[in-house]
């Protein structure tokens, strides 16, 4: 069973320059703790607020990526990462239902606009489960 996720669980983006990690933040607005934090739910997605930046993102999807390479006559040139993420989690925990939508477990994905996908690498407790 996948684990329940919350404030401070460790993020990875695959479009990132390495390490390309960085902890969620969940505001304590869903009214429920997981090991003493906030517990998420697939709406806990806003750029920023929730999902933090990766460092440097490589993806030539990217068109701030696309422009610094261009420049660099075809040369990779990684730019800073700012997330845009526009959807929930997919697909989170449906047996449990936390303030209004599926609570999120380490198993959920989340896709950024500019290609890149987003995963759980911890989930910030290691207690509790999510059937």
């Amino acid at each position: 069973m996948p684990f329940h996720v919350c404030n401070g669980a460790t993020l990875k983006c695959v479009g990132a320059a390495p390490p390309g990690t960085g902890p969620l933040t969940v505001l304590p607005i869903h009214r429920m703790l997981t090991s003493n934090q906030p517990a998420a739910n697939i709406n806990d997605f806003v750029p920023l607020m929730n999902i933090p930046s990766f460092g440097a993102c490589m993806l030539p999807s990217n068109p701030a990526v696309a422009a610094a390479t261009t420049a660099a006559l075809g040369v990779l040139t990684p730019m800073p990462c700012i997330p845009v993420t526009t959807s929930p989690w997919t697909a989170g925990a449906v047996t449990v239902i936390l303030d209004g939508a599926p609570a999120l477990d380490n198993i959920s994905t989340l896709s950024c606009m500019m290609g890149g996908m987003i995963t759980i690498l911890n989930p910030g407790e290691m207690t509790e489960m999510i059937p």
